[in-house]
């Protein structure tokens, strides 16, 4: 099946690619002609993004710096847990308070269902247990409101509660349940869109769905 384009700029793309090869190249090389011409390269791609992105280029290159080994996505997790026919969602405080699912990104030593079942229990103070590996999709080819120096994937669980209470964290300001009628306008639409929800709603209604990807 052919993949959907990208709906990121392709500046974007590009600068992130220059990026990736630059980090990789940097890890295997030996000969030290090389690895300057791999630190150009990753220079050149951190200039394209602060051009286009209104940041000091050394900001950003000490952001790439920082990256080390052969270069991939980043995996962040989302969990959509329900409670009767109402899916969870939180106010997140670092983008003006806009709702979204709880989940943020995977951590080392993590599996991905115990990343997503702590995010949950930390933005939101519920305890669930994941159930379905709903969704594996490619934050570049969803229409979201968001510019991120690397790529990323997210990965979307569907999710059992088995106790806790409502409650912010740290990184939210509300929590609540919504149905698929009444879901709230003010999306933090970088991590979560509509389309998303409404696709967790289906796969609650249809458990038979198999796992969604790009």
């Amino acid at each position: 099946m052919m993949q959907p384009s990208p709906t990121e700029p392709r500046w974007l793309l590009w600068a992130r690619e220059i990026q990736a090869l630059a980090q990789t190249g940097l890890a295997f090389t030996r000969d030290m002609f090389d690895r300057e011409r791999y630190e150009r390269l990753r220079s050149l791609a951190a200039e394209i993004m602060a051009d286009h992105m209104g940041m000091a280029a050394p900001t950003i290159e000490a952001t790439f710096v920082q990256q080390t080994g052969y270069a991939t996505p980043k995996l962040g997790v989302r969990g959509a847990a329900f409670l009767d026919d109402r899916i969870l969602l939180v106010r997140e405080v670092a983008d003006d308070h806009r709702w979204t699912l709880p989940g943020g990104w995977a951590d080392v030593n993590e599996s991905p269902a115990e990343a997503v079942a702590r995010e949950v229990r930390e933005e939101a103070g519920i305890e669930v247990r994941p159930s379905k590996l709903a969704a594996v999709w490619d934050q570049a080819r969803h229409a979201h409101n968001v510019v991120r120096p690397f790529h990323v994937w997210r990965l979307f669980f569907l999710c059992e509660i088995i106790g806790g209470k409502p409650k912010c964290g740290p990184e939210t300001s509300e929590v609540a349940f919504f149905s698929e009628d009444e879901l709230p306008a003010e999306l933090s639409t970088g991590r979560v869109l509509l389309p998303h929800l409404k696709r967790m709603f289906e796969h609650r209604r249809r458990p038979e769905l198999p796992t969604e990807f790009d």
